[in-house]
C-alpha cells in the first residue's frame, strides 16, 4: 500500500511537462539539463510526499499547497520570463489538472469499488496520470503555437492578474469536492452527476482560456498600436524641429555669401568704419555653430546642433561620421535616432560629475543597405531595467528615448543594443534598408 500514494503523485509529470511546453525556448538553462532537474526533484517528491501519507494516513491532496508554492517558485526561477507571467502559466495548467481528479476518483470507484484507502488504487492512478498525458497532447499544438506567443508580448499585466482568478478559484473547488468524494462515490447515486460535473467545468475552463487568449491578443493589439501612433507623433515632432534648424542653417549659409559681398564692396571703398559696423550687425545673424560634419546635410544639421550644445556643457564631442548624401534608410528614421540618442547622451553627461564627460559619435554605411550608428558616453551608475525594459532615469516609467530607437531598429529589420559597463554607456543601431534611397 505505500506505492499508493507514490503512483498517485504521479500526476505531477504530466502537468510539469504541460508547464514546459509553453516556456521550452524561455529556459534559463539547456532543455536537457531542465528536463533532468525537473526529473529528479519530482521523483523525489512522489518517494518522499507519497511515504509521509501513507505514514500518517493523509490524502494526497493534504500536501497539495506545500508542493505547489515551492513548485510554482522554482518554475518562475527556472525561465526568463517576468514573475507574473510564469505564474499565470502554472496557475492555468494546476487549473487545467485539477479538472482531472473527478474523472480518475470515478474510474477508480468502478474498478475498485470497495477502496477505503485515502488513495487512488493503482488502477485509479495510472489513470489519472494517462488522463493527465493525454491532456498535455490536447494543448500541445495550441500551447506552441499560441501561449508562446502569446508570452512574448508586451500585453497589459493588468489582464493577466485577472486571468489567476479562475484557476484558482477551479483548484479550490475541486479541493473541496475531493474532500467529499469518498461518500458521494460509495453512495454511487450521484456518481453520474458527478461525472457530468466534472467534464463542464473542465470544457469551461478551458473555454475561458481560449477567450482569454483572444482578448489579450486585442488588447495587445490595440497596445502596438497606441504605442506606433505615439512613436509616429514624436518622430514627426522631432522631425519638424530638425527640420526647421537645418532650413535656418541653410538660410545662414546662403545669407552668409551676400555678407561676403557687401564686406568685400566695403573693402574695396576703403569704408573701414562702414565694414565694422556692417560686421558687428551680420555676426549676430551667422550661426556660430556651423560645422561641416557629413555629406547629408540632415545628419550634419543633428549633429552639429549637439556638438555645439555639448561645447556649451563643457562636455568634449567627438564623431566620425560617413555618411552620403542619399541614405540606403529613411532619412528620418535617421535623424530621429541619432536625436534621441545624442539627446541621451548629453543629458547623462550633464549629470556626470568630474570625469569622464564625453560623448562620441559615429555612423557609416555598411554594404548596400545598412546604417551603423553608435553613441558612447561617460556615465555613472548602471542601467535600471524591470521585466527587461529600460527605464528612464529622468521621469517614473519607461525611457522613451530609447523606446522610440529600439522600436525604429525593428521597423526597419536591424537591431539596437545598450551596454553600461566601465563607466560607459554605449548604444548600438542598426538601420536595414531596401537599397540606396532616391
Amino acid at each position: 500500500m505505500i506505492f499508493w500514494p507514490m503512483l498517485e503523485l504521479g500526476i505531477l509529470f504530466p502537468g510539469a511537462f504541460a508547464c514546459f511546453l509553453a516556456v521550452a525556448e524561455r529556459l534559463r538553462v539547456k532543455k536537457r539539463t531542465a528536463a533532468l532537474i525537473v526529473i529528479l526533484t519530482l521523483a523525489a517528491v512522489c518517494v518522499l510526499c507519497g511515504g509521509l501519507c501513507w505514514r500518517m494516513d493523509w490524502p494526497t491532496n493534504r500536501l497539495l499547497l506545500p508542493i505547489l508554492v515551492p513548485a510554482a517558485i522554482g518554475f518562475a526561477r527556472m525561465t526568463t520570463l517576468p514573475a507574473w507571467k510564469s505564474v499565470s502559466v502554472f496557475l492555468g495548467v494546476c487549473g487545467a489538472f485539477s479538472g482531472l481528479v473527478g474523472p480518475a476518483s470515478i474510474i477508480d470507484a468502478l474498478v475498485l469499488p470497495g477502496n477505503a484507502f485515502p488513495w487512488l488504487s493503482p488502477a485509479g492512478s495510472l489513470a489519472h496520470s494517462a488522463l493527465g498525458w493525454v491532456l498535455a497532447a490536447l494543448i500541445w499544438y495550441p500551447t506552441v503555437r499560441h501561449t508562446r506567443s502569446l508570452l512574448e508580448t508586451d500585453t497589459v499585466v493588468s489582464s493577466w492578474y485577472v486571468f489567476w482568478i479562475l484557476p484558482v478559484v477551479f483548484v479550490l473547488m475541486n479541493l473541496l469536492l475531493s474532500y467529499h468524494l469518498d461518500a458521494i462515490l460509495r453512495s454511487g447515486q450521484l456518481l453520474g452527476m458527478y461525472a457530468l460535473l466534472s467534464l463542464v467545468m473542465t470544457g469551461l475552463l478551458l473555454l475561458f482560456y481560449g477567450l482569454f487568449y483572444l482578448v489579450a491578443q486585442e488588447l495587445e493589439k490595440n497596445l502596438r498600436l497606441k504605442q506606433e501612433n505615439q512613436f509616429l507623433q514624436m518622430q514627426t515632432a522631432q522631425y519638424e524641429t530638425l527640420r526647421a534648424a537645418i532650413e535656418e542653417t541653410r538660410i545662414a549659409r546662403h545669407d552668409l555669401r551676400h555678407h561676403f559681398s557687401t564686406l568685400s564692396a566695403l573693402a574695396d571703398r576703403g569704408a573701414w568704419e562702414d565694414l565694422r559696423c556692417y560686421l558687428a550687425e551680420a555676426a549676430a545673424d551667422v550661426p556660430a555653430d556651423e560645422l561641416r560634419l557629413c555629406e547629408n546635410q540632415a545628419v550634419d544639421g543633428v549633429a552639429g546642433r549637439y556638438s555645439a550644445l555639448s561645447r556649451r556643457s563643457g562636455v568634449p564631442f567627438t564623431c566620425e561620421l560617413d555618411l552620403p548624401p542619399a541614405l540606403p534608410v529613411s532619412e528620418m528614421d535617421v535623424c530621429v535616432v541619432l536625436q534621441n540618442l545624442l539627446e541621451n547622451a548629453l543629458e547623462a553627461s550633464r549629470r556626470t560629475e568630474g570625469e569622464p564627460r564625453y560623448i562620441h559619435l559615429r555612423a557609416v554605411i555598411h554594404g548596400d543597405n545598412l546604417v551603423l550608428i553608435t553613441v558612447e558616453n561617460g556615465c555613472q551608475g548602471g542601467l535600471t531595467e524591470r521585466d527587461g525594459v529600460l527605464l528612464s532615469s529622468k521621469r517614473p516609467g519607461e525611457g522613451l528615448g530609447l523606446r522610440s530607437v529600439a522600436h525604429i531598429a525593428e521597423k526597419n529589420g536591424g537591431y539596437c543594443r545598450f551596454v553600461c559597463e566601465s563607466g560607459a554607456f554605449t548604444a548600438n543601431v542598426m538601420l536595414r534598408g531596401g537599397g540606396p534611397a532616391a
